[in-house]
C-alpha cells in the first residue's frame, strides 16, 4: 500500500467516524426536542386539568398561578391605553435667566 492509499484510507475512515458522529447528535438533538414537546403537552394537559379541578396537587398550585399570571399579561400587552397626566401634575417651565 502507498503512501497515497494509507493517506485515502485514513481521511476515508475520518470521514466516515465524522459522519457517524453527526448523525449520533443529530438523533440527540431531534430526541431533545421530541421530549421537550412531551413536557409541553404533559404541562398544558396538567394545567388544564389543575384548572378545571380534575387533579390537585400542592406542588401545582405555584405553577398554575404562575400561568394564570403569564397568560393575563400576555393578553393585556397592547391592549392598555396610554394614562394621560394626573391633574395639577403639569411640567412648569423652566424660570428665565
Amino acid at each position: 500500500m502507498g503512501f497515497m492509499d494509507k493517506v485515502k484510507s485514513t481521511v476515508k475512515s475520518g470521514a466516515e467516524q465524522a459522519a457517524t458522529k453527526a448523525q449520533e447528535e443529530y438523533e440527540r438533538i431531534q430526541t431533545r426536542r421530541e421530549l421537550s414537546q412531551a413536557y409541553e403537552d404533559l404541562g398544558t394537559k396538567a394545567f388544564d386539568l389543575a384548572e378545571r379541578g380534575d387533579i390537585s396537587h400542592g406542588d401545582l398550585t405555584s405553577l398554575v398561578e404562575r400561568v394564570k399570571t403569564l397568560k393575563a399579561q400576555l393578553a393585556g400587552i397592547g391592549t392598555e391605553q396610554p394614562s394621560a397626566p394626573s391633574a395639577g401634575l403639569t411640567e412648569e417651565p423652566p424660570p428665565a435667566s
